[in-house]
């Protein structure tokens, strides 16, 4: 009888054995599967943060574009086609960056004096009338 239980009692380790085995192996099997979702998380953070920094540069330079272009405008020294027409006609020089008070009084003689002082108002917002 009591050779049946050892019987029994190895047959049991070793059934316990091959389950610790398995087991072990189980868990080896699934730390590999975390470290490999651990790294493939990392990849996919890291191209969204590259995909996102690609876009922010790009818009950033789209904005720098449109400032400078925006400050080149302002910076331009012009005249409606009207003003510079009447002035030109009037004998004003108006290839000079600021034009000659005395000159433009002249020019302005035949005008009323509520257009006088709009068309002065327009050299001195165009910058050429200090």
């Amino acid at each position: 009888m009591e050779e049946i239980m050892m019987v029994d009692l190895n047959a049991t380790l070793e059934r316990l054995a091959a389950a610790a085995e398995a087991l072990e192996r189980a868990v080896a099997r699934q730390n590999e599967v975390a470290v490999e979702a651990q790294e493939s998380v990392a990849r996919i953070v890291a191209e969204a943060e590259g995909t996102q920094t690609r876009e922010l540069a790009l818009r950033l330079e789209q904005a720098e574009e449109k400032i400078a272009t925006l400050t080149a405008a302002a910076n331009r020294k012009t005249l409606t086609a009207g003003t510079a027409t009447m002035l030109s006609k009037q004998g004003v020089d108006m290839g000079s960056v600021s034009l000659d008070a005395g000159a433009v009084d002249g020019a302005l003689t035949h005008l009323s004096v509520e257009q006088r002082i709009a068309v002065k108002a327009e050299l001195m917002r165009a910058g050429l009338l200090g």
